[in-house]
């Protein structure tokens, strides 16, 4: 995809990777940028970087009236970047109740596929466009210290494949990005290594213009993803030592 005077919506935004989505999409030249968070506020910083091609939106994913406002707004899109989620770092049988696994699915999966559903349309009126979701390794093989957030990958993996499927013929190029531990708030407790969010971005952005379908950033996502075709069984072993409660060590997120 050609990425300069793309038109870009990116969600979660004021995070750790969608603020380097924004600057280097700036350096890249697109028309325009979209920044997206649930409180307008939290937005002001990106917006000072170029007020004449970022444009603020009040977006909850997970709110369907939400996510139909922001697709009424933004009905020139050509790249659409599914960046926001949540890890509440839960397993599935020692978690008190499945509250985080309720909340990780509304925004991982659900909110994702909302916003897929909403852009879809205004893709293929753009002459297709592409999708980037931002997943997870994890979504490969579950990590029993957050095994609910896995899961909620997992489902989110899927869905990407299955969105791939029904807009091949309106030609929009659907992205599956799967990094590894990244150093951002989210995994601040989380142990090295970890890959910086630029590097995230920049592989992302590389892949795009490359038309990749899916994208393994970091030297950390590259060799576990390479591990799972060689010995799924012996990966999954691996992560399934990590128990939650456990303290951590060398695993990915």
């Amino acid at each position: 995809m050609e990425v300069s005077n793309a038109v870009a919506l990116v969600t979660g935004a004021n995070g750790g990777i969608g603020s380097h989505f924004v600057e280097q999409l700036l350096q890249l030249k697109v028309a325009k940028i979209y920044v997206c968070a649930r409180s307008i506020e939290k937005l002001n910083s990106l917006v000072a970087l170029d007020r004449q091609r970022i444009i603020p939106i009040e977006l909850d994913v997970t709110n369907p009236q939400s996510v139909a406002a922001a697709a009424g707004q933004c009905s020139d899109v050509t790249l659409l970047i599914n960046n926001a989620g949540t890890s509440l770092n839960q397993g599935i049988i020692s978690a008190p109740d499945l509250e985080s696994a309720r909340a990780e699915l509304e925004v991982n999966y659900f909110g994702m596929a909302s916003m897929c559903r909403a852009f879809a349309p205004i893709l293929k009126q753009q002459g297709g466009g592409a999708i980037v979701n931002i997943l997870s390794l994890l979504g490969k093989v579950n990590l029993p210290f957050s095994g609910s957030y896995s899961a909620s990958k997992a489902a989110a993996i899927s869905m990407t494949q299955s969105v791939r499927a029904e807009l091949a013929a309106q030609n929009t190029l659907v992205m599956a990005v799967m990094p590894g531990t990244v150093d951002t708030e989210l995994a601040k407790a989380w142990p090295d290594p970890k890959v910086a969010p630029a590097e995230v971005v920049r592989a992302t952005l590389q892949a795009l213009m490359a038309n990749e379908e899916d994208v393994y950033p970091g030297e950390q996502a590259t060799q576990v993803s390479a591990q799972l075709l060689v010995d799924p069984k012996g990966v999954e072993k691996y992560m399934a030592s990590f128990l939650p409660g456990m303290e951590l060590a060398g695993t990915n997120a």
